[in-house]
């Protein structure tokens, strides 16, 4: 039996001036719920969380609260400036202090928080946990995050989710996180142009709930002989084909891992030094043997590495551990303490700054990208400015639009757009994840892997950097730094199997250790094999009858002059699409099999 709900919304609906965000919500949140809220940036996801937090008002419908409910409500952007430190920032959700700071004590311990620490000079990730305590200490019923991975490392990700999977009362979560969300979710709310879709499944099941949706929508519209929807169109065509996961894109991802891998080994076998030819005009970056520390701390001890063109490699590790540092190294913006850096001729350096300091906020989104005229060049072609804003998900009427009027979302995509812009063979990207909803993080996978050029990217955003980057740089905090060629789940699996360095002799730096391999068979069996290489053709086959299907029912007449043919095509189609999505799901295992067994 259902457990009865503590909160309730029922025919709610809100606008601002002639912006309509949501009409007609109805959900339910009961004890215990662990819910994702799913949607693109500026659909009112926030919005709804504050009307759920009472902290706006909505135009219309009922909200019912259970009588003694608390809610604690955690927003994107918490201001703690009012606040002497983030102990007393902490503190002030308890409704009487006295005799109570050993519950601010327990918070600061289990998210290794520095309470003595002002708003005013703590990492935007010390705030951030800090705003996390304050809405954790009152233990709520209902606890409502707003983008509360954004600025944490990986570390405190992992904490949070533990946390939350305890927590007794209901979660309602905003997230890009992809793998955050899989892991504490249980139950979906997705905010869909101003309608709200709810499953009782979670985040894991999104992308195939969100698609038998839209599939179901284009059915009805084409069955109501009505011109799709320019939002609906894109959604489908978009959005479910960026993440129908890519064959070919998957294929060049693991051809990056391979090259990475042959990189490293060679870096380890001999010193490091520029071959003649070929290989020397495709350096990017060399670094050897180079240390950093400030005072008494080291930050960076005895790493070396080689950058080749076109390598896309994720930088990780805690907060403080040094990830900008040792980007500022690699780049020469900054000498190390010994050892040396060498950069290849005619790199051009496209960054991305996660705190937007570039972005003037009285310029119009045209004057940012634009300062004259109406095209500027893009990757070498020529793009009406409106036009780039579109394939950045902004509406024509935005282009106008103030800077400052822009969500911390839309200002992150801007923000791409802009570094994306810019003539470079070389993008540094620091947190380029925070604040994006997933449409548009799938965008950006897209941008990234056509992109022919170098990317380092710093990120705490474990899926992405799965679906992006050749390699992983990990930083422990204590100076050691490793490379792993693979994904950040493969490395995560080795440093929980095996220490990453060894004991080196005395006055010597501790190296990596070599990495034990997953223990398996060999290679792939012979029907395993045989899979691998037939699927592709079988899935071709598929998407040409998916096509043609496609192109069958897209003619607005069909369903007056052949209904039952309309309905066989329909159901067919779906038939097909489901089995594709089989086949692909049957190739991908295959394939990370086969890379991880090394074959």
């Amino acid at each position: 039996m259902a457990e009865a709900p503590i909160f309730t919304l029922k025919n709610v609906s809100l606008a601002f001036g002639d912006n309509r965000l949501f009409s007609g919500i109805d959900i339910n949140i009961s004890k215990g719920n662990k819910i994702c809220l799913i949607g693109r940036n500026g659909s009112g996801k926030s919005t709804l969380l504050k009307v759920i937090a009472g902290l706006i008002e909505p135009d219309e419908g009922e909200i019912f609260i259970q009588p003694s409910t608390r809610i604690a409500y955690m927003p994107q952007e918490p201001d703690l400036s009012r606040f002497a430190n983030l102990k007393e920032a902490i503190l002030s959700a308890l409704p009487v202090k006295e005799n109570n700071e050993y519950l601010a004590d327990i918070w600061l311990e289990k998210l290794s928080i520095n309470g003595a620490l002002s708003p005013a000079t703590a990492s935007g990730g010390e705030c951030r946990k800090a705003s996390l305590a304050a809405a954790l200490i009152n233990s709520p019923d209902i606890l409502l995050l707003d983008e509360p991975t954004n600025h944490l490392d990986i570390t405190t990700i992992e904490i949070l989710e533990g946390i939350i999977r305890d927590f007794k009362g209901a979660v309602v979560i905003i997230s890009h996180d992809r793998m955050f969300l899989s892991h504490v979710s249980q139950k979906t709310f997705w905010l869909d142009r101003g309608k709200m879709h709810t499953s009782d499944k979670g985040f894991t099941h999104f992308e195939e709930w969100q698609e038998a949706i839209i599939n179901q929508e284009i059915i009805e519209q084409t069955r109501l002989c009505k011109q799709i929807a320019e939002e609906t169109e894109w959604l489908h065509k978009g959005v479910t084909a960026r993440r129908r996961r890519n064959m070919g894109r998957l294929r060049r991802l693991l051809e990056l891992r391979r090259e990475r891998k042959e990189q490293i080994k060679q870096i380890g076998r001999v010193e490091l030094s520029i071959e003649e030819g070929d290989f020397r005009s495709k350096l990017v970056i060399e670094a050897k043997h180079i240390s950093k520390s400030f005072g008494e701390r080291t930050i960076i001890k005895d790493f070396s590495t080689r950058i080749i063109r076109g390598n896309k490699i994720g930088i990780v590790g805690p907060n403080g551990a040094g990830k900008t540092t040792l980007i500022k190294l690699l780049t020469k913006r900054l000498a190390p303490d010994s050892g040396f850096v060498r950069i290849g001729k005619n790199l051009e350096e496209a960054y991305f700054d996660q705190n937007r300091i570039t972005l003037d906020p009285k310029k119009t989104l045209w004057q940012t990208l634009c300062d004259k005229g109406d095209h500027l060049m893009v990757q070498g072609h020529w793009r009406h400015v409106v036009a780039y804003l579109k394939d950045f998900l902004f509406k024509p009427a935005q282009a106008h639009c103030p800077v400052s009027a822009l969500s911390g979302g839309e200002k992150n995509r801007l923000m791409l757009a802009k570094t994306l812009a810019q003539p470079s063979n070389f993008l540094v990207l620091d947190e380029p994840t925070n604040d994006l909803d997933m449409d548009t993080l799938d965008l950006l996978q897209e941008v990234l892997d056509e992109y022919t050029g170098t990317i380092l990217i710093v990120s705490h955003d474990r899926d992405f950097l799965d679906r992006i980057a050749g390699s992983v740089i990990y930083m422990q905090g204590d100076g050691t730094i490793f490379e792993n060629a693979g994904s950040y789940s493969d490395l995560l699996s080795k440093i929980s199997s095996s220490p990453l360095t060894t004991p080196a002799p005395a006055g010597k730096p501790a190296v990596p250790a070599a990495l034990p391999r997953t223990k398996s068979s060999q290679k792939l069996s012979y029907n395993q094999e045989r899979r691998l290489k037939i699927l592709p053709e079988e899935i071709a086959a598929l998407n040409q009858e998916i096509a043609q299907l496609t192109q069958e029912l897209s003619d607005p007449d069909l369903y007056q002059s052949a209904p039952d043919r309309f309905d066989e095509a329909s159901k067919l189609l779906e038939e097909k699409h489901q089995e594709v999505s089989a086949k692909e799901e049957q190739w991908l295992e295959l394939a990370l099999l086969k890379e991880q067994l090394g074959a």
